[in-house]
């Protein structure tokens, strides 16, 4: 049985040009959270040494099937669609950021405009290394993958002792 949520997005989805399709997640700054209310952290940023080498180049959020997925930022859809089988909704934002979400059944096509908050899609199950759903948020410069918390402010800070420092 489907949640109200899972409905009521669905139908905001069907009903709502995507530049108009606001529920406006917790703001931090420019850059908000992809899911309402903010989410738990299933696993973290956790980039390969090399390129070629595996990695976790992106964040897992918790979720559910159907959740609403919003734009962290403005920008315009370059990609939705199906990578490898899966669902994949990509936005490129003015500052030469580009985020992706997956998995994700795009409610958006390539060269919308989205702002902040705007739903691009709503979840599904099926990421690897999550029990229930999660969405995989990934973000880049270019081909250089970057910590998608960083844009929240919720990287964590580490002191270093102050031994040896003048």
């Amino acid at each position: 049985m489907k949640s109200l949520l899972t409905v009521l997005a669905a139908a905001a989805i069907s009903v709502c040009a995507p530049s108009t399709a606001h529920a406006a997640p917790e703001a931090a700054g420019q850059f908000r959270w992809p899911l309402a209310p903010r989410p738990a952290i299933v696993n973290a940023f956790d980039p390969p040494e090399h390129d070629w080498l595996p990695g976790h180049r992106g964040v897992d959020l918790a979720g559910f099937d159907g959740q609403a997925v919003f734009a962290v930022a403005d920008g315009v859809v370059v990609f939705a669609g199906e990578v490898a089988g899966k669902p994949v909704v990509s936005v490129e934002h003015p500052n030469g950021l580009r985020s992706t979400y997956e998995p994700v059944r795009a409610s958006v096509a390539a060269g919308y405009r989205v702002r902040a908050g705007d739903i691009v899609g709503l979840l599904e199950t099926g990421h690897p290394g999550c029990d229930e759903a999660c969405l995989h948020w990934g973000l880049r410069r270019d081909r250089v993958y970057l910590d998608p918390l960083a844009l929240l402010g919720t990287t964590p800070i580490r002191l270093l002792p102050l031994e040896g420092i003048p």
